[in-house]
């Protein structure tokens, strides 16, 4: 019988963002294949984090699709977005705390690309006279990264609802990214 390496990783992914130390062993249980399987499609826990890496982009790039980042507002994108990536929350907080995945130059361009287009709906923003000016796109995108990994931590743990997900999320990003008036 074949086994579907989507669904490995899936499972995978499931597991990790419950229980980011959960071992190989583990993962092929939450899989239902024997280690030995695991290990002939991932060589050890470096290839899979990798592999949940490139899911991980596939997922967020599709995320950045559907939100449809230059329509509209730039708030009204970023909350599309918000609720888009929800989905992916989970693992991108995992992968958030894989150190090895961003050291060096090894780091995967797909990261780029995905820092690069949300950046660009803060600078859309702010040119605009939505956002702040005082805070970078740059710093904008990295606090959008965190609420969203803290949010997928709150969600799992049962100490928030996940229907309330995008809302929590968006509305204190841009509660403290919106431009006020000077008095």
């Amino acid at each position: 019988m074949a086994v579907d390496r989507d669904h490995v990783l899936r499972s995978a992914a499931a597991l990790l963002t419950r229980k980011s130390t959960a071992t190989m062993d583990e993962v092929a249980k939450a899989a239902g294949i024997s280690r030995a399987t695991l290990h002939r499609h991932f060589a050890g826990r470096d290839a899979l984090v990798l592999a949940l890496e490139a899911l991980c982009i596939a997922e967020c790039e599709a995320a950045l699709d559907a939100a449809r980042l230059d329509d509209g507002p730039a708030h009204d994108a970023v909350r599309r977005l918000v609720r888009e990536i929800e989905p992916a929350a989970g693992l991108l907080a995992f992968l958030y705390t894989e150190s090895q995945l961003f050291e060096g130059d090894g780091q995967n361009a797909g990261w780029t690309r995905i820092d690069d287009r949300v950046a660009a709906v803060f600078r859309r923003g702010q040119a605009a006279g939505e956002f702040r000016i005082d805070l970078t796109p740059a710093w904008l995108t990295e606090a959008l990264y965190g609420l969203l990994a803290s949010g997928a931590w709150a969600v799992s743990e049962g100490r928030v609802a996940g229907k309330d997900f995008t809302h929590m999320i968006a509305e204190l990003l841009l509660g403290g990214a919106v431009r006020r008036e000077e008095s």
